[in-house]
C-alpha cells in the first residue's frame, strides 16, 4: 500500500474496499478493489496530485464521460469515476491475465500469428473508437492487455484529458517528469506538439507496439527519451524481415507503412491497417512499402521541439539529404578512447593516437564515422557496447588499449597498440589483432589499424585511399608529440588557459617541423578562439591569418586549412559570408566533417540564412549526437527564430550532456522569456548558481546578453558586489554589468560610477583596435550613462555602420540593440524606437514579451509606439 490508501479508503468506504496496489506508474496507482454496489472486483486507478490539480475535477469528468461511452470487445470500459481526498480516480473491470508489456518482458518476441492476431484486435477497437471521435494518444506495450489472449486497450481518454489540461499547468506536468505519451511510441506529429491528432497517430503507435512484438525491440530505442526521438528522425529503422526473416513480407509492408514520418503517407484508418493484416489478405496482396527515406529537393529541417519524459518535450523533424539516398547501407562506427595501459603522462599520447585513427577512417568512404567530441565521453566508460551503440547510433565499435614502453632511451620506445573491433548488435569482437613496433613506425601502425577495420567492414579501399591512410602527419616525432600535447590541451575546452596552453605546443611542434600541416591548422584555431574571447591584440589575429595560410599553401587537398582560414574570416575578420567559401572548399574534401557542418551553420547563422543554418547544425548533429556545442549553436537559431519550444528542447539536449552549459542556459532563458515566464527564467539562473562557481556563473549571465536583469534579487546584490576578475579581468565588461545593475536597482549614481570605469576600461582597448565596433557601441552605452551625448552617439554609431545586421546578422542586431540603449540613457525616445523596431522584424532575442519585462525599456513605457510593440502589433 502506498501513503495514499488511507485517505481514499475513507474517502471512498461507502463504495469501494481497496485491497491492494497493483502497480504504480508515472501518471497514476492502480489498486485491486471490490466494488460494493455491484460485488465486483475492479481496477481502481487514482492520478498522482499534480495531474488532479492541472486538471481539476470538471475537464477530468468530461473526458472521463467520453471514453465511458466506448462498448466494444477489444476495449477495457470505464465502470466509474470522481473526485475524492483531492485525488481524480476511475475504475476500470479487473483484468485477470496480463499486460502486453508483461508478456514481452516474458518471452520478448511473440510468434507472428499471435503478435498480427493482438494487433488486429487493438486495430479493432481503435476504429471504433476513431469513429466514435476519441484518438487514445497513449497506445504502448502498457496499455494493451491480455484476457485468454486476447487484447483489451486500456486507457482511453486519459491522455486526451492530460493533454485538454494546456498551458500553463499541462507545462507544469511536464517538469514533473510525467509523461504524456511515451517516446519510443509516440508519432511524429505527437511528438511536435501537435494537439490536433487524428486516428493516424495512433496507427504510428500501434506500428510501433507490432514492429516491438516481431522483432523484440522498438524502432527506435535509446538511453533517454529524447535520444530515442533523435534517432526516429536520423534513421530509418530496420527491416522487419532483416531481423526475423520469418515475418511475411506483407505484414513487413504493412508494418513499415503504419510508420511512415508523414501521417498522409500511413494507413487512412485503424481498421484499413487491421484489413492489411488479415491472413487471406496477407496470402494475396501486397501492400507497396514505401521508401525508407523522403527526399526534397532541398535538405529538409530537422526540428527539435518539446516532448514529456524527464520533464523534458523533444521532437526532431527530419533532415535528410540526397546523398544519404545512396549511402544507406554505410557502416557507422565510432572509435572510442583507447585506453592508456603505461604512465599516467603518457594519457595524451593515446587520445592522440585514437584521434589519427578516427582521422583515417573518417576519410574512407562507405564508412560514417562518429566525430570525437560525442566518442571522447566514453572514456573509461562502464556501459555496454549495445547502451554505446544505441546512444550514438551506431552499427560498430572500435575500442583499443595503447602501452607505451619508452624504455633506457628513444632508440629502445615501443608502442604496442591492441585494437577491436565490435559489433554492438551481438556485443562480440568482429576482429581484434594486436599491433608492436617501434614508437618510429607509430605511423605505420595507425595506418595498418585503420585498413585492417576497413577490411573487417567490407569498406573497398583504392589506390587513392590506401595513399590517405599512409599519410603520415610528419616526419618528427618530436614535433608530433608536441602536437599531440596541444590536441590535449585543447580538449580542455575554450577558456583562455587552455587556448594559450595548446597554442604553446602547436607552436612547439611547427618549430621542430615547419611543414606540420595540422599543427599550423591548430595555432590558427586557437589564436582565431583566443581573438574572439577578448583578446582583441593586433599580433593575435595576424597570427590566426598567417597560420591558416600556411596550412593552405602546405596541403591546398586536405580539409584543415580551409577550415582554420573560415575561422579567422569568421571570429577575426567578422566576415561571415567570406568564411563559406574556404568553409565550402573543405566539405568538398572531407563530406563528414562534423567540425565543418557547424562552423558552416555559425557562418549561415552571420548572414541571416538561419534555415540553412539548421539544415547544416542537424548533420552536424547526427555525426556528432553528444555535441553540447553544436545543440547549444542549433538552439539559439531556434530561440532567434522565436521558435520557443524547439529552442528549450534543444537547450535541455545540450544540458543533458553539460547540465552547467552556460549558453545554453541562457538560451532556454531567453525562449522562456519569450514565452512570459520570466520567473521561470529566473529560477533557472538561480539553479545554475548553487555550486562553487556562483560569482563566475553570475558574472556571465550578467555580461552575456546583458541579462542581469534576470538574476534572482540574491544573485544581483552577489552581482554587485563582484569583482573585475570575475569578468576574467575585462573592466569593460564588468563595469557595464555592474553599470546595468546598479540602474535596475534604481542608484543611478552608483551605476554612472562604474560606467565611467566601463569607458575607461573600453578606450584603453579601442586605442590597440581604434574600429572595433562591439568596444565602440559598448563605449557608447558607458558615454550616455555619463550623459555625454554627442560623444556617446558618435561612438555608437559609428559602431554599428562598421557591423550593421545587413553585414553580421548575429552580431550586428546586438549592436543596434546598444544602440537603442543608449539613446534610451539619452532620454531620446524616438531615435531608440528607430533601432528597436526593426530588431523585432528579424531573428533576434529580442521580443514583445522581453520588453515589457526588461526594466531597460521602462521609460519608453507609455510610448504608443513602444506599446504598440509590446502588444506584439
Amino acid at each position: 500500500m502506498t501513503d495514499v490508501q488511507p485517505e481514499l479508503a475513507r474517502a471512498l468506504a461507502d463504495r469501494y474496499r481497496i485491497d491492494r496496489v497493483l502497480g504504480e506508474g508515472g501518471m497514476a496507482t492502480v489498486y485491486l478493489a471490490m466494488d460494493l454496489r455491484h460485488k465486483r472486483p475492479v481496477a481502481l486507478k487514482v492520478l498522482r496530485p499534480e495531474l488532479a490539480h492541472a486538471l481539476g475535477p470538471e475537464r477530468f469528468q468530461r473526458e472521463i464521460e467520453t471514453a465511458a461511452r466506448l462498448q466494444h470487445p477489444h476495449i477495457l470500459a470505464v465502470h466509474d469515476s470522481g473526485d475524492a481526498a483531492g485525488r481524480l480516480w476511475f475504475t476500470m473491470p479487473y483484468v485477470e491475465g496480463e499486460s502486453l508489456r508483461d508478456r514481452l518482458v516474458r518471452e520478448r518476441q511473440l510468434s507472428v500469428d499471435d503478435a498480427v492476431r493482438i494487433a488486429r484486435e487493438a486495430a479493432d477497437a481503435l476504429d471504433y473508437a476513431h469513429r466514435h471521435g476519441v484518438v487514445h494518444r497513449d497506445i504502448k506495450p502498457e496499455n494493451i492487455l491480455l484476457a485468454e489472449g486476447h487484447a483489451l486497450v486500456a486507457d482511453f481518454g486519459i491522455a486526451r484529458a492530460l493533454r485538454a489540461a494546456g498551458s500553463p499547468d499541462a507545462e507544469r506536468l511536464t517538469q514533473t517528469g510525467t509523461s504524456i505519451g511515451t517516446a519510443a511510441y509516440m508519432s511524429p506529429e505527437q511528438a511536435a506538439g501537435e494537439s490536433d491528432l487524428d486516428a493516424r497517430s495512433d496507427i504510428y503507435s500501434l506500428g510501433t507496439v507490432l514492429y516491438e512484438m516481431l522483432s523484440g525491440e522498438t524502432p527506435f530505442h535509446a538511453a533517454t527519451p529524447q535520444a530515442t526521438i533523435a534517432r526516429r528522425f536520423t534513421e530509418t529503422p530496420k527491416p522487419l524481415r532483416a531481423v526475423r526473416d520469418s515475418v511475411p513480407e506483407v505484414i513487413e509492408a504493412a508494418v513499415q507503412r503504419s510508420l511512415a514520418r508523414t501521417a498522409a503517407d500511413r494507413f487512412p484508418t485503424a481498421r484499413a491497417f487491421a484489413e492489411a493484416l488479415e491472413p487471406q489478405r496477407a496470402a494475396t496482396t501486397v501492400v507497396s512499402p514505401l521508401p525508407a527515406r523522403r527526399f526534397s529537393p532541398a535538405l529538409a529541417m530537422l526540428l527539435l521541439g518539446l516532448l514529456v519524459g524527464t520533464g523534458l518535450l523533444f521532437a526532431w523533424r527530419e533532415m535528410s539529404r540526397p546523398e544519404a539516398a545512396a549511402n544507406r547501407d554505410v557502416a557507422r562506427l565510432a572509435v572510442l578512447p583507447f585506453e592508456n595501459l603505461g604512465d599516467s603522462t603518457d594519457e595524451y599520447f593515446s587520445d592522440g593516437l585514437t584521434d589519427e585513427v578516427r582521422g583515417k577512417l573518417s576519410n574512407l568512404p562507405g564508412l560514417q564515422v562518429t566525430a570525437r567530441s560525442s566518442s571522447a565521453e566514453y572514456k573509461r566508460t562502464a556501459k555496454s557496447p549495445q547502451e554505446i551503440g544505441r546512444e550514438l547510433g551506431v552499427d560498430y565499435l572500435l575500442t583499443g588499449t595503447v602501452r607505451w614502453d619508452k624504455g633506457s632511451g628513444g632508440a629502445t620506445s615501443r608502442v604496442r597498440v591492441s585494437p577491436e573491433l565490435i559489433a554492438v548488435a551481438t556485443g562480440a569482437s568482429d576482429w581484434a589483432q594486436p599491433f608492436e613496433a617501434s614508437i618510429t613506425d607509430v605511423f605505420r601502425v595507425q595506418a595498418d589499424i585503420a585498413g585492417r577495420v576497413a577490411a573487417a567492414l567490407d569498406v573497398a579501399l583504392g589506390a587513392s585511399q590506401r595513399e590517405v591512410l599512409a599519410v603520415r602527419p610528419t616526419a618528427s616525432l618530436t614535433a608530433y608529440d608536441a602536437y599531440l600535447q596541444g590536441l590535449a590541451a585543447r580538449s580542455r575546452g575554450s577558456a583562455l588557459g587552455s587556448l594559450r596552453e595548446a597554442l604553446g605546443h602547436y607552436e612547439r611542434a611547427v618549430e621542430l617541423d615547419s611543414g606540420f600541416v595540422a599543427a599550423w591548422a591548430g595555432i590558427s584555431d586557437a589564436a582565431s578562439l583566443m581573438y574572439a574571447q577578448g583578446q582583441l591584440l593586433a599580433e593575435v589575429a595576424e597570427k590566426a591569418r598567417a597560420a591558416a595560410d600556411r596550412a593552405l599553401a602546405l596541403a591546398p587537398d586536405r580539409p584543415e586549412g580551409y577550415r582554420a582560414l573560415g575561422d579567422y574570416y569568421r571570429r577575426v575578420a567578422a566576415d561571415p559570408r567570406k568564411a563559406l567559401e574556404p568553409y565550402g572548399r573543405g566539405l568538398e574534401i572531407a563530406p563528414g566533417d562534423a567540425e565543418l557542418l557547424r562552423a558552416v551553420g555559425l557562418a549561415e547563422q552571420g548572414i541571416g540564412e538561419w534555415e540553412r543554418s539548421i539544415e547544416h547544425l542537424v548533420r552536424s548533429l547526427a555525426l556528432d549526437p553528444r555535441s553540447a556545442l553544436t545543440a547549444d549553436v542549433l538552439g539559439q537559431s531556434y530561440c532567434w527564430l522565436r521558435r520557443y519550444p524547439e529552442a528549450i528542447a534543444t537547450a535541455d539536449l545540450a544540458l543533458t550532456m553539460q547540465p552547467l552549459n552556460l549558453a545554453s542556459i541562457q538560451n532556454k532563458a531567453q525562449a522562456l522569456i519569450g514565452l512570459r515566464d520570466v520567473a521561470a527564467a529566473t529560477r533557472l539562473f538561480e539553479e545554475a548558481a548553487r555550486g562553487p562557481d556562483a560569482h563566475t556563473i553570475i558574472a556571465y549571465f550578467a555580461a552575456y546578453w546583458d541579462m542581469y536583469w534576470v538574476l534572482s534579487d540574491s544573485q544581483q546584490a552577489v552581482l554587485r558586489g563582484l569583482s573585475r576578475e570575475d569578468f576574467e579581468g575585462d573592466a569593460g565588461m564588468w563595469g557595464l554589468a555592474l553599470a546595468g545593475a546598479w540602474e535596475a536597482a534604481g542608484d543611478m549614481a552608483r551605476a554612472r560610477a562604474y560606467a565611467d570605469s566601463a569607458r575607461m576600461a573600453i578606450e584603453r582597448q579601442l586605442e590597440a583596435m581604434p574600429d572595433e565596433a562591439q568596444r565602440l557601441v559598448l563605449l557608447g552605452v558607458s558615454l550616455a550613462y555619463l550623459g555625454r551625448r554627442e560623444e556617446a552617439i558618435r561612438a555608437g554609431e559609428r559602431g554599428l555602420a562598421l557591423r550593421p545586421p545587413s553585414k553580421d546578422a548575429v552580431s550586428g542586431p546586438y549592436f543596434q540593440h546598444q544602440v537603442a540603449r543608449t539613446y534610451i540613457l539619452l532620454g531620446e525616445q524616438e531615435r531608440a524606437l528607430d533601432k528597436l523596431e526593426p530588431l523585432l522584424d528579424r531573428p533576434y532575442y529580442l521580443s514583445a514579451a522581453w520588453l515589457a519585462a526588461d526594466p531597460t525599456f521602462r521609460s519608453l513605457r507609455g510610448n504608443p509606439r513602444f506599446d504598440r510593440l509590446v502588444a506584439g502589433r
